[in-house]
């Protein structure tokens, strides 16, 4: 759809960003003679209530804080065709996330933005508010007489506090993201903090804190990252130890609130000593596996989508591939029947079988590739069109629910489904949006011990790529989720 030239008395400019939900645009208020940004929901959702209802809070969430460090609601109105806008602050100076890509800032620069938009998430949580995705892309500059003042933006995933005192879907970015929230644990003000310190160790080094791509990595993390120094020579140990303890991947390991954070790095800045009672950064937990990155994957983690809740209840619908499996044997478990041998004649054992069966293996068929447990050792395809099917029981995935395994299609046309297709027995415990059009993601729970995860992925001129996930683990049903590809 055109956009019409003006809204109200606003005289449209250009646009200045778009998302899955709206369009931003850079405005002038003819009145006021100021300029100012109109966030206007997209023309596609315009009958959708429930994405109207989350729109709109963002609003209600951003009125509530009277703070020069979260972006301010002027306006609120609707279009001639019916789409909800806000008119807001206009962040004129652009996000951390542009300065970032440039390289490390100074640290003194980093300690002024961090403190300024902690004030601002603190008076977001002291009026009950969860912001849930804060990253360098959402912290904007605004210019004005004393220089760049840094503010808080996008509460497309916000949530009151009495909200997320409840169980919550995973939520977040994953270079950012609290590991609880990607658990769907009930969630505090920590999550918060937690997204703040990799806020600023991206920000002190150059690269998000673990590089981290899909939420399912995100639940591994059992450690704080490794030390800025390794990254940047001249971080100092106190502000390391800081940036770190906010890093900790158990809550109760991090400072206890946002003025306990803030207050110690401006310490740690000022003075140059640990504050009293912490922990050295060199006496910090090491992590467990590599913890560098290179620049470019730092980059990507750092411009990631943010991959929200699902949205809304689908239809009912089994999955039933069209091809029927072979009887017996498949080809891939006779190849590990082979290795399993070999290791057990050099001596492997039982350890040997189990260090095969732990690491993931990559199945290619017909252009598509994902990357599953070794156990999902029956393949069965689609000759139809490229389809792929990795299960335990190819006879049984299409009869029984519980079977794990992943089914990936290719499917055509041009449009990504507002439902997705969950299997019978399995709801949605969260309606807050997920969807975008181009890239689609559901999570559903199906009893105790099965989560079904479905996502789809619109590949331009090419057609909507389908996956879906049965498996026992949220963990697995994002790793597989995340390893999907097509190569055309």
């Amino acid at each position: 759809m055109d956009q019409p030239p003006r809204i109200g008395r606003y005289s449209l400019v250009r646009r200045v960003g778009a998302g899955g939900f709206a369009t931003v645009w850079l405005a002038r208020d003819e009145e006021l003679d100021a300029d100012v940004a109109v966030k206007i929901l997209s023309d596609n959702w315009i009958d959708e209530d429930d994405v109207r209802r989350r729109f709109l809070a963002e609003g209600r969430f951003l009125r509530r804080v009277d703070s020069p460090h979260v972006v301010g609601v002027h306006d609120v109105g609707e279009t001639e065709d019916g789409r909800p806008y806000l008119v807001l602050t206009y962040a004129d100076g652009g996000s951390l996330a542009d300065r970032i890509k440039a390289g490390p800032l100074e640290i003194a620069e980093v300690v002024d933005v961090i403190t300024q938009v902690g004030s601002g998430l603190k008076q977001l949580h002291a009026r009950g508010v969860l912001h849930r995705d804060v990253k360098p892309a959402n912290v904007l500059f605004r210019t004005d007489e004393s220089g760049d003042r840094a503010m808080l933006g996008d509460l497309g995933l916000g949530k009151s506090l009495e909200t997320v005192s409840q169980l919550t879907m995973p939520g977040g970015t994953p270079a950012y993201v609290a590991p609880e929230q990607v658990m769907g644990d009930r969630l505090d003000h920590r999550a918060d903090l937690y997204s703040l310190g990799a806020v600023a160790y991206a920000a002190f080094t150059g690269q998000a804190p673990h590089g981290l791509m899909s939420l399912g990595a995100v639940m591994r993390i059992e450690s704080p990252p490794p030390s800025m120094s390794t990254l940047r020579e001249d971080v100092p140990p106190a502000i390391d130890a800081v940036v770190r303890r906010a890093l900790e991947p158990n809550r109760d390991k991090r400072w206890p609130d946002l003025d306990s954070f803030l207050n110690a790095l401006r310490e740690a800045h000022e003075t140059g000593e640990i504050p009293a009672g912490l922990v050295p950064a060199d006496e910090l937990p090491v992590p467990a596996g590599p913890g560098g990155v290179d620049q470019a994957t730092a980059l990507s983690a750092a411009n990631a989508p943010t991959v929200a809740p699902a949205t809304e209840p689908a239809t009912v619908a089994a999955l039933a591939p069209a091809a029927t499996p072979a009887k017996g044997r498949s080809g891939l478990a006779w190849v590990l029947t082979i290795v399993f041998a070999l290791l057990l004649a050099a001596g492997g054992g039982y350890g040997g079988y189990q260090l095969v069966m732990s690491r993931p293996m990559t199945v290619t068929e017909d252009k598509l590739t994902v990357k599953v447990s070794r156990e999902w050792n029956q393949k069965s395809t689609n000759s139809a069109k490229p389809a792929l099917l990795v299960t335990t029981d190819t006879e049984g995935w299409r009869t029984n629910d519980n079977v794990p395994g992943v089914y990936v299609e290719l499917q055509s046309g041009g449009t990504v489904p507002k439902a997705g297709k969950p299997t019978s027995g399995c709801t949605l415990s969260d309606k807050s949006p997920g969807f975008r059009p181009e890239n689609a993601i559901y999570y559903y729970a199906c009893g105790a011990d099965k989560f079904v995860g479905e996502r789809y992925q619109l590949l331009e001129g090419v057609g909507v790529l389908w996956t879906q996930v049965r498996t026992s683990t949220l963990i697995e049903v994002n790793d597989v989720l995340s390893s999907v590809s097509y190569k055309g």
